[in-house]
């Protein structure tokens, strides 16, 4: 058995998982993301905690963020005030076993390849869609992680040249139109100058845009409200565009997608699908990669962290 730990700006969560993918025990910490040292000793509670009560062989760690090609040191974190953060070091010789440090993301896609949506197949690409994009390649059983490990941004692809300002810096990236915060701001738009079309939105944010959420448009939409339905299908017509792009280049076997925004199923699938087929029509009777949603849910993290290390 390992331990899996998935870190986030919120929360660290740890399990300890069999061969087999199962969850035997886990716990769970608040994340003090602006404090390093605190962050650090909430991962190290957690698998003390664990480590103290299981036998376990190695430790794997999902963090959302740039990690190096050693994968070991956490470059930078968004959410977490890491900053050439020597994880795999501090976390090995605390406990005295072997570590491995990922990208969340790239964790999250292990945990589909081996025990979920793309466990029948050899190549698979996935997005993770919440508040921004995160993406994975695995092809012929490799996860795919660059010259300097930090391949896959597949949030930061270009959708619209000269578009919208993104975090990262540059404009018109995919995570602009694809994400969490997309949908967001698309609601915020219809309560805002088209109430309208929005009428549950408007009720439940009292007719200010800044109180939209996504759940919130989930929900509605699943009620049949005209724009949270419509802002879900923009959202889903610019992910499978940009499906068609990678298939393109790579030619995985399936493309995966997982995160929060997912839980919207086929309001989200759906458009995303037809943008996909429509824009691989030229290839004719070629095969394509099928698009499915992500199984693992929460799990995925920590299970996909502690099967790498496993692996490693």
């Amino acid at each position: 058995m390992t331990i899996g730990v998935d870190v986030g700006g919120t929360k660290v969560a740890a399990a300890v998982v069999a061969e087999d993918g199962t969850v035997v025990s886990e716990t769970r910490r608040d994340t003090p993301a602006d404090d390093v040292s605190r962050t650090l000793q909430m991962i190290m509670d957690a698998v003390e905690e664990l480590a103290g009560a299981h036998q376990v062989e190695a430790i794997g760690v999902g963090a959302a963020g740039w990690i190096d090609a050693a994968r070991s040191t956490v470059l930078f974190a968004p959410n977490i005030a890491w900053r050439n953060e020597p994880l795999r070091a501090e976390l090995a010789d605390k406990f005295g076993l072997p570590v491995v440090v990922e990208n969340d993301a790239n964790v999250a896609a292990w945990a589909e390849y081996r025990f979920g949506a793309g466990r029948d197949v050899e190549s698979m690409i996935m997005y993770t869609v919440g508040t921004g994009i995160g993406g994975a390649v695995i092809m012929e059983g490799q996860l795919i992680r660059g010259a300097h490990g930090i391949a896959a941004e597949l949030g930061h692809l270009t959708a619209v040249p000269d578009g919208q300002v993104c975090g990262c810096g540059r404009r018109g990236c995919l995570e602009q139109y694809a994400s969490g915060q997309a949908l967001v701001r698309l609601g915020q738009v219809a309560v805002a100058h088209v109430p309208a079309t929005a009428p549950i939105l408007t009720q439940l944010t009292g007719g200010d845009p800044e109180k939209v959420t996504g759940p919130m448009i989930t929900d509605a939409a699943r009620q049949g409200e005209p724009a949270s339905v419509a802002a879900l299908a923009d959202i889903g017509k610019w992910l499978g565009l940009a499906c068609v792009d990678l298939v393109q280049a790579l030619d995985p076997a399936v493309i995966v997608v997982g995160g929060g925004v997912v839980e919207a199923g086929d309001l989200l699938l759906g458009p995303a699908r037809r943008a996909y087929v429509d824009g691989m029509a030229q290839r004719g009777q070629l095969p394509v990669a099928e698009l499915r949603p992500a199984e693992m849910g929460n799990t995925a993290g920590v299970i996909g962290a502690a099967d790498l290390a496993r692996s490693r």
